[in-house]
């Protein structure tokens, strides 16, 4: 059967399938051609929106989302994902817009919408919006696991270890297969001294059911120190297997180039070049091609030291006063793990600009600009 013949919901399917399996560039091909067939087909502008966040492109998400808009001002997924491509850019006020644009429709409860504005708005470290969502869910989804994880999730994010704990073990209660709320818990315990009780919740959990390496180090450290087992017991190498997986890290250059990639092969849905100019700047930081100096900047330490430098070469002579023998990425991810042990904070990793602006954050060291 000829796609020139298939609905546009039958495209959408089709679409929908090949974004489960994580084939985004697929789904993305069959929504373009969907949309050469069925032009003001909202559903298909949304659905090509949700791929365009799945790979990081947020320009065009947000493009799509604005598209569906246009054909149906009341399709309560494009509010949302507009709603959080905003966010991506800064504009929190109009995200929020947006969401209460769900409130007004009289779908504030509705389960999965919720959990999708929630979430957003808890990855842009909004907590207390995101929680008054979460609460709001769970009032009216008493027996769902993922609403309450993401309860707890955000009640130790503004402080509220107790309530965290308690939203956990129910959200396990609930759920006991819930890998991510059990791995969260553990570390909740192990920062409050309950080794015991850390090490029991990450036995519940298979290897590759771990997604950050903290996690896997804790579980290596924690077996050896309170059960007598070797670091390099046999017993341990599934866990040191996924540790390998995950060390394996993509290249942040390749999401950027993918969103200016269509700009210039003259794509039809892709944003005006105005819109990716943020993109564009962050590759040519990246591959320092550019030709011009590049940005300068002076941090200061807690202890005193000075560094100077672009991001980059900061966070290297940083790595130098610690152990030179380590690659950069491997001391960012290793200091990161300290902080989180030491005062339980989230320290980024994926780039220089990133740890150090994270330490400033979080009161380790002071930008001099």
């Amino acid at each position: 059967m000829g796609t020139s013949f298939l609905s546009s919901e039958e495209f959408d399917e089709r679409a929908h399938r090949l974004y489960e399996s994580g084939d985004y560039d697929e789904a993305l091909e069959i929504l373009r051609e969907g949309l050469r067939h069925h032009p003001d087909s909202a559903l298909l502008h949304v659905g090509m929106g949700y791929v365009r966040i799945a790979r990081e492109e947020y320009a065009w998400a947000r493009k799509s989302f604005e598209e569906g808009l246009r054909s149906d001002e009341e399709y309560e997924d494009a509010w949302v994902g507009l709603g959080e491509t905003l966010l991506k850019f800064g504009q929190v006020d109009a995200a929020l817009g947006c969401f209460a644009r769900l409130d007004d429709l009289g779908l504030a409860d509705d389960l999965e919408l919720g959990l999708t504005m929630g979430r957003a708005l808890y990855r842009e470290g909004l907590f207390a919006d995101a929680r008054v969502r979460f609460s709001s869910l769970a009032g009216k989804h008493l027996d769902n696991a993922e609403v309450a994880a993401a309860r707890g999730y955000t009640l130790h994010a503004l402080g509220d270890d107790l309530g965290a704990r308690r939203e956990l073990r129910r959200a396990l209660r609930l759920d006991p297969q819930l890998h991510e709320a059990r791995i969260y818990l553990a570390h909740l315990f192990h920062d409050r001294g309950d080794t015991r009780g850390a090490l029991r919740e990450l036995e519940r959990v298979p290897p590759a059911e771990h997604w950050d390496t903290l996690s896997l180090w804790r579980y290596v450290e924690l077996k050896s120190a309170l059960d007598g087992v070797a670091q390099d017991d046999p017993r341990l190498d599934p866990w040191r297997q996924r540790l390998i997986e995950l060390e394996i890290e993509p290249d942040e250059v390749d999401h950027l180039l993918a969103e200016v990639e269509a700009q210039f092969e003259g794509a039809e849905d892709a944003p005006p070049v105005l819109e990716l100019a943020p993109q564009i700047d962050m590759i040519l930081r990246m591959l320092n091609t550019t030709g011009v100096p590049a940005e300068q900047h002076r941090v200061r330490t807690s202890e005193g030291a000075v560094f100077e430098g672009t991001w980059e070469e900061i966070v290297e002579r940083m790595r130098d006063e610690s152990d030179p023998s380590v690659p950069v990425a491997a001391f960012m991810r290793r200091t990161s793990r300290q902080i989180l042990e030491s005062i339980g904070r989230d320290l980024p990793y994926d780039s220089p600009e990133a740890f150090v602006r994270g330490g400033a954050r979080l009161g380790l060291l002071r930008i001099e600009e």
